[in-house]
């Protein structure tokens, strides 16, 4: 979801809601404790040069059991942010601590925004020597050649 997707979103809603990819929701109480935009300058062990950035909202959870953040909120703090910081229109990167900081991307099931695990992968694996996945094949499902096929009794087998 990019930072234009979530600004088209918020005026919809009444309340802004979190929830992990298994169901469990961000306690409601949360604080948007940052929207910032990352830039990541790095090289991939293909010796390739790259660049990212993304818009980071960070999450957080306090004591303050009433504290509820609503949609015009968040709304405000956006786009204070790109006034002030210059952010761009990218994809959002949500922090979010359980047991130690994670980074999510963000998707909205039409109710809740969804924190999606992120993984790790390999950008060049043509050059540093990952093998490309087989292809799987059912044995039971290839044609059998009839021709050249062994028969019981001919020594072949």
């Amino acid at each position: 979801m990019t930072l234009e997707q979530i600004k088209e979103i918020l005026p919809t809603l009444e309340n802004v809601e979190f929830q992990l990819e298994d169901g469990t929701f961000v306690p409601e109480h949360f604080h948007v404790t940052e929207v910032g935009q990352i830039n990541k300058k790095f090289i991939d062990c293909g010796g390739v040069i790259r660049e990212e950035s993304v818009v980071n909202f960070q999450l957080w959870n306090a004591d303050d059991y009433e504290h509820r953040l609503k949609p015009g909120k968040l709304l405000n703090i956006i786009k204070l942010s790109e006034e002030k910081l210059g952010i761009e229109n990218n994809e959002i990167e949500a922090e979010y601590q359980s047991d130690t900081i994670g980074k999510y991307d963000l998707v909205f099931n039409g109710k809740t925004f969804v924190l999606k695990s992120k993984t790790t992968a390999c950008l060049a694996q043509d050059a540093c020597g990952i093998p490309s996945e087989k292809l799987k094949k059912n044995l039971a499902e290839l044609p059998v050649n009839s021709a050249n096929a062994c028969k019981p009794g001919v020594g072949c087998c």
